[in-house]
């Protein structure tokens, strides 16, 4: 099902999209950000992929022409670096990560700021969704891959407003964080396709500011395992959570997507994130 919660963000009617082509679409499939989309008067627009051993991510800048495309170029250069260096120094994957040698024993979090933030994160998301988020109940040990990927792509956003860039969107998947105005120098537009139905309207948002983090659109079976049991989890199809950080929905999304339709009570006290989609099998 598509859930009814209203996140804190604009709707707009689907479609208005025959007028207005979307900047980004998030689901399975969903074509690369159009080249032509990025023009911008008296911006500097930039484009930029990467890719590393686990993720690919794509950068979209919207920069002030003051920076200077030698300043963009930089930004750009220092927001990769970022991606490159989470990868080779926290991904589980890596036998001489701090994340596998946090696992050995070799380590305590406190030994580096930014692994003490990550296991905090985890920590903090096991507490905000009663368990299902559990970084440490999965085979090997401590493992924070339902949020590292976010968690990255937070750090390097940070480097890009460190340069003086504050209109950008950065995407990795199914996932992405926004910030300021898109080329066009409105809102960034993003249409959230169904996991499964291609007939379906999508889900369309108008962002200034925030994240979505999806689990489950890329159709590995068995890539969240159900913290409580051990086993894959298979109720759901995908799960799809927004909100101000691209680390807390990614967990969000994946604890979602362990726990089924219950979890959606997390959504329904308050809490600045929403569930846009909560799609069962």
């Amino acid at each position: 099902m598509w859930t009814d919660e209203q996140p804190r963000t604009r709707w707009v009617d689907p479609a208005a999209f025959r007028y207005r082509r979307p900047d980004l679409r998030l689901g399975p499939r969903a074509p690369r950000p159009d080249r032509t989309a990025l023009v911008a008067g008296d911006r500097i627009a930039a484009r930029h992929t990467v890719r590393t051993s686990t993720a690919e991510y794509t950068l979209l800048l919207n920069a002030p022409e003051w920076l200077g495309r030698r300043g963009v170029g930089e930004a750009l250069r220092d927001a990769v670096a970022e991606l490159r260096a989470i990868d080779l120094t926290y991904g589980p994957n890596r036998p001489e990560s701090l994340v596998s040698r946090l696992r050995r024993g070799e380590i305590g979090p406190e030994s580096y700021p930014p692994l003490a933030d990550l296991v905090d994160r985890c920590a903090a998301m096991r507490a905000a969704t009663d368990g299902w988020f559990d970084a440490w109940a999965v085979p090997g040990g401590f493992d924070p891959g339902g949020l590292l990927g976010g968690w990255a792509v937070e750090r390097a956003a940070a480097r890009l407003r460190a340069a003086g860039i504050h209109d950008y969107a950065v995407l990795t998947g199914a996932d992405l964080v926004v910030r300021g105005h898109a080329g066009h120098g409105g809102p960034w537009r993003v249409a959230v396709h169904h996991p499964t139905d291609r007939r379906r309207a999508p889900l369309v948002l108008e962002m200034t500011a925030g994240a979505v983090g999806t689990s489950g659109v890329t159709g590995r079976r068995g890539h969240v395992v159900d913290p409580h049991t051990g086993e894959p989890s298979e109720e759901m199809v995908a799960a799809t959570v927004m909100g101000p950080d691209l680390a807390v929905a990614d967990a969000y999304a994946t604890a979602l997507y362990a726990a089924g339709p219950t979890g959606l009570a997390w959504f329904r006290s308050g809490s600045d994130y929403r569930a846009l989609v909560a799609a069962a099998r």
